[in-house]
């Protein structure tokens, strides 16, 4: 995690402390209370503390704010909301209905004064002012996935949504609605943090709307030096130094490309063909398993959950590699443990032991400190067998997928595309090949092949495409959408300049994905931050990348890949959603409308589709020509300092 007074779990595990730092004697017995959360609460905790983690702070009891609950009165309640209309007044029939000894209530961001007000009337109503011992705003609006990676919500993420930034029929208010709730989760996550960023984002699109009003939102907080969230206890000294985060905000229409290409590391290959969110994955308890014999009745299958946690060492250490690297490593891992059962099992042979139970082990003499030595070991064994299991079952169902859909041909025909290599087969041959793919997996990649293209196919060649698209079943839908984005981003700043270079086969390579590119040329530069009337340079150790429309891991693996080519710079990656290449094609197909997106319509002027939308895209041209001139200097990015 990158410098700061908190970490997302540190700020939870000290709310669950009745907001008091966390006993250090680990032999202390915790006060015993009830956890109580709504969804958006839950979907924070859920990735950061286990059910042991919250039995060991002392929660007995975790519930949804809206489902039945039983009186408890001798006990305190922990609560950990959203200041929703709906959540306060569930609080307030709590406080009439006298459910618990104490109420500590926490908002994931801060609550109004008029919402406070009515807390305040129901618990004087009830007779219950002593009990509401405190209340908290913890500005923990965002979901910390992994100690690199965050998302803004899980919940109600349609709204926030690429499709919902980009539609053309979106209202002024509308979009003002969007905006104000990414800020405010973003506000949040430099007071959690406890840093003011440096901020630099794109001209003309969402992402220069939420710089502008984040860029507003922390200037009003600092000019309020006594209720300030970054002075006194809740910065740490010297936090205005040199060393303040660079924040790069990018907007999702930069990249299509990316959300739609198929990948090949472990955990972006999970994301995309499995259920995996919020760190687990659903599955089909026999998926992956080889099918019932002929004639036998097939089994009833069951749904099965897997946590990939910070816990499991061999996620940890191979969250980011080649998926056959992913297929080694479990079998080494495998054989591993089976040499060491062997090992406990040879033992217990040569001293007669097979059966005996471990109390009779420990008790025999020195020459048996090896075998009981084995033994106590056990435990940590069975945790390894466990860990092993679960990733035999994911592999087996991610190779499943890729067997089946061809997924490698997909990886490595995507990559010569991006790469402007030379391709050994021809795109019609992948798509009309009925063995090769879903017809989603050849929409994909023809949709990477229209953006990508240095030059858009011609209209008899798209035709061909688009027949051979439709006999395989795929729907154009996105299509439609994708034309209109790609006509104005090369009209608008050359969009095929981000595409990915470098890479020419199925062995991952190191190159660098358009958002990195960008990080990359912003962290060489030498900052000049206006500080007190003066200009400071300031030499960038720290960096947020954040995308407006929604990310993937693809891009998450980039910069963590990125990260450790640059010895002393740490690098963070967040997204206002994130998404698997299924999903945004979901959204993408909801602009079939083909119109263009608000960001690249002209308000208050009404063209029609023939002569004069020619006129407008040739002064679209020379207007763009003349700008791009007068910003290629200043890479074409917007400073926001404070």
């Amino acid at each position: 995690m990158l410098t700061g007074v908190f970490s997302p779990a540190a700020a939870l595990k000290r709310m669950l402390n009745f907001n008091a730092p966390p006993l250090k004697n680990a032999a202390a017995e915790p006060v015993w209370k009830v956890l109580i959360y709504d969804r958006f609460g839950q979907d924070i905790i859920s990735p950061l503390l286990g059910v042991k983690e919250l039995r060991d702070m002392g929660i007995t009891l975790h519930l949804l704010l809206h489902s039945d609950r039983d009186p408890i009165p001798d006990v305190p309640a922990i609560y950990f909301v959203m200041p929703t209309e709906e959540n306060i007044d569930r609080i307030c029939q709590d406080l009439r209905n006298q459910l618990y000894e104490s109420y500590y209530l926490n908002f994931i961001s801060a609550i109004s004064r008029s919402k406070l007000e009515d807390i305040a009337s129901a618990a004087l109503a009830a007779n219950a002012v002593t009990q509401v011992t405190k209340v908290y705003d913890q500005y923990l609006n965002f979901i910390t996935l992994e100690d690199d990676m965050f998302i803004l919500c899980h919940q109600n993420k349609e709204l926030i949504s690429y499709h919902a930034i980009n539609r053309a029929d979106i209202l002024d208010t509308d979009m003002e609605a969007i905006m104000d709730t990414i800020v405010d989760s973003l506000f949040c996550f430099f007071v959690t943090l406890g840093a003011v960023p440096i901020i630099r984002c794109p001209r003309g699109n969402a992402a220069e709307m939420v710089a502008v009003k984040l860029d507003k939102k922390l200037r009003e907080n600092l000019r309020d030096a006594r209720n300030s969230l970054f002075t006194g206890d809740n910065m740490t000294a010297g936090q205005f130094s040199f060393q303040r985060p660079l924040f790069v905000l990018a907007d999702r229409n930069l990249d299509l490309a990316t959300p739609l290409h198929h990948t090949w590391t472990y955990q972006a290959l999970i994301h995309d063909v499995l259920d995996f969110h919020l760190n687990r994955v659903m599955m089909e308890e026999g998926q992956g398993a080889e099918p019932s014999p002929a004639g036998a009745r097939p089994k009833k299958k069951s749904r099965k959950t897997y946590d990939l946690t910070a816990a499991d060492k061999f996620w940890q250490k191979h969250k980011g590699s080649p998926f056959p690297e992913v297929a080694e490593s479990v079998q080494e891992e495998l054989d591993t443990y089976r040499a060491q059962e062997d090992e406990v099992k040879r033992l217990k042979s040569i001293m007669g032991l097979e059966g005996e139970d471990e109390g009779a082990i420990s008790m025999l003499s020195d020459n048996t400190a090896k075998l009981t030595s084995a033994v106590s070991s056990l435990p940590e064994l069975l945790e390894k067998k466990r860990l092993i299991d679960l990733h035999t079952n994911v592999a087996t169902a991610v190779l499943d997928h890729i067997k089946s859909r061809k997924l490698d041909v997909y990886f490595e025909y995507e990559e010569k595309l991006m790469s402007k290599s030379t391709l050994d087969k021809s795109l019609l041959d992948i798509i009309s090949d009925p063995d090769a793919g879903t017809p989603e997996d050849k929409m994909r990649l023809f949709l990477i092949y229209y953006i990508t293209a240095q030059q858009a196919p011609s209209e008899a060649d798209l035709e061909q495409y688009k027949k051979a698209l439709q006999d395989a079943g795929c729907d154009l839908s996105p299509l439609n959408y994708i034309k209109q984005w790609n006509l104005f981003s090369r009209v608008m700043n050359t969009g095929s300049q981000f595409v990915m270079e470098g890479v020419k086969n199925l062995v991952l390579k190191q190159h660098n994905l358009p958002v990195t590119r960008i990080l990359d040329n912003l962290m060489e530069m030498n900052l000049c931050v206006t500080m007190s009337c003066d200009d400071v340079v300031v030499f960038v150790l720290q960096a947020i990348v954040f995308v407006v429309g929604g990310g993937n891991y693809i891009e998450y693996q980039n910069l963590v890949d990125y990260a450790k080519s640059k010895q002393g710079k740490k690098v963070l990656y967040g997204c206002s959603e994130l998404f698997n290449a299924a999903q945004f094609i979901k959204q993408v197909r909801k602009q079939d409308t083909c119109k263009l997106s608000r960001q690249h319509r002209t308000k208050n002027m009404n063209f029609n589709e023939s002569g004069q939308f020619n006129l407008l895209v040739a002064l679209c041209v020379c207007v763009c020509v003349c700008v791009c001139v007068c910003l290629k200097q200043a890479g074409n990015y917007l400073f926001y300092d404070l």
